[in-house]
């Protein structure tokens, strides 16, 4: 279904701009100078940390204003909509972020109800942006039910739907299957092609977006490092593009980082080896909260799934087959409706087989978890604390694991004293990851792991995962993500409509 109207774009340009978040010493961004025209289509790009999110929400007015950050420079809006409440339409990196509402249609609408539009138009609009980005399911399908990639379609469609003059979108495919990516990029194209607007797309894995955009900009955090043509960027700043973490098109994946073994933690039992955890013929029914009946999902159908250690398993399939449920039953965090989740005697000791019936202790002394929208794991208010909060709550009279040198090692130097909550969104990824694995599980079942990671930070988490594997522990990566997959990957199981459709081995 084609937009029904063009807008006005809208431009932006920054000048001399810098930020400094609370409890920072060091600025995120600092003389930054940018200026993007109406109608242009950029794609900005750096490495993880560099402050491209950060950048997205200043041009947005989203940054925060406590008094206790620093701000220099200046942000200006270009063209006619400024002023218009409909101006700039921002997708964040986390998509639940933007959930306000229990069902689709009624989270998409409320862009437009907030415009005062007339009831017609507003459900026009809603059923034409969900088609736009070619949403799979009706509008009264409950939004708790929709997998991390299902919320980035929709986050999307409720951007669409207030057809704004400027479009910031901040990584908008990367928790989609490459198929999905695809599509969702054409819906992209489509809108902005359609309504004239302006776009910016942030994407450490650029080769997707070349042949759409105008201009490729590569932000580091002292300034802009390269601007100009895709093609002549690519070409004529490659060294700088690499040094940046940049994904450049045809360039090898990096080796994963070496790790210093004795940074792992101790396995649990260290002897355990095997098939640690089995899912047979398990089926979860997801039932949403609600006074009004609402239809229940069928989110895992017979599922049959080993953890086997020492090893890699890549868990894949397309958006919504069921990979982040079946993670969270192996992790005993969620009850299987039907079919049984079984432990290994030797991982599991005198605890009952099925994981959700243990206490939470065990339970993460053996288990480490960490969900797609990593940010939800993240429970303290300092960044060294996090690292060592599971350690210090199992063994309390124990010493503590090396927090500065597990910074270090998960590119976290420097940010021991900000809150979680204030990093980019691969550090808080790594963080979540570090956190859950620092006090050494004898399982690791990771959702997307590698979002919103350069090459060096990706590097570097799959260092920590082969040093894991190493030492004997089972490992289940849910992943979009062909390169960890091809270097790291002992296996490829993948989901299709909550069963496993096929058994890969992998050879690297």
């Amino acid at each position: 279904m084609p937009l029904t109207a063009t807008v006005e774009p809208t431009g932006l340009e920054l000048l001399g701009f810098g930020w400094r978040p609370r409890a920072r010493s060091k600025s995120v961004l600092s003389g930054i100078d940018l200026r993007v025209s109406p109608g242009e289509r950029v794609l900005l790009t750096g490495p993880s940390g560099a402050g491209k999110s950060t950048l997205l929400r200043a041009v947005a007015g989203l940054l925060p204003v406590t008094g206790e950050e620093e701000q220099s420079g200046t942000v200006r809006l270009l063209g006619a909509a400024v002023g218009r409440p409909d101006t700039v339409g921002l997708l964040l990196q986390n998509p639940r972020d933007s959930v306000v509402a229990d069902r689709v249609g009624r989270d998409v609408a409320f862009g437009p109800e907030n415009l005062r539009l007339p009831h017609r138009e507003i459900w026009a609009r809603v059923h034409e942006a969900l088609e736009l980005v070619r949403f799979p399911y009706g509008v009264d399908t409950p939004t708790a039910a929709l997998s991390g990639g299902e919320l980035q379609r929709l986050a999307l469609a409720g951007a669409l739907a207030l057809r704004p003059g400027l479009l910031l979108l901040d990584e908008p495919v990367s928790m989609l299957d490459p198929s999905s990516a695809a599509d969702v990029r054409r819906s992209i194209l489509d809108a902005v092609a359609a309504t004239g607007c302006t776009l910016v797309v942030v994407d450490h894995r650029i080769e997707l977006w070349l042949g759409c955009v105008d201009r490729l900009v590569v932000l580091e955090a002292d300034g802009v490092a390269a601007d100009g043509s895709p093609g002549q960027v690519v070409t004529g700043d490659r060294a700088r593009l690499l040094r940046a973490g940049v994904w450049v098109p045809g360039v090898p994946p990096p080796r994963p980082a070496a790790v210093d073994q004795h940074l792992l933690g101790r396995r649990w039992p260290a002897e355990t080896a095997g098939e640690l955890i089995e899912a047979s013929g398990v089926e979860v029914l997801l039932r949403p909260r609600s006074l009004r009946p609402r239809p229940v999902t069928r989110a895992l159908r017979k599922l049959d799934l080993v953890v086997p250690a020492p090893a890699v398993t890549a868990l894949t399939g397309a958006s919504g087959a069921g990979k982040s449920t079946a993670l969270s039953v192996l992790a005993g965090l969620v009850r299987p409706s039907a079919g049984v989740v079984r432990v290994a005697a030797g991982l599991r000791g005198d605890l009952p087989a099925a994981p959700h019936r243990w206490a939470s202790a065990p339970l993460a002394a053996r288990i480490g978890w960490v969900p797609q929208d990593a940010s939800a794991s993240l429970l303290t208010s300092r960044v060294a604390d996090e690292v060592a909060a599971t350690a210090r709550r199992l063994q309390p009279s124990a010493p503590g694991p090396d927090v500065d040198a597990l910074l270090d090692a998960f590119g976290l130097t420097g940010l021991r004293e900000a809150h979680p909550l204030r990093l980019s969104g691969g550090e808080q990824r790594r963080l979540a990851v570090l956190a859950a694995l620092a006090h050494g599980p004898a399982v690791a079942l990771l959702d997307e792991p590698t979002v919103g990671q350069d090459r060096a930070t990706w590097a570097l988490l799959t260092g920590w995962l082969a040093a894991l594997r190493a030492a004997g522990c089972g490992i289940v990566a849910a992943t979009h993500d062909a390169d960890l997959i091809g270097v790291l990957a002992d296996r490829e199981v993948v989901l299709a409509d909550g069963c496993v459709r096929e058994v890969r081995a992998c050879v690297r």
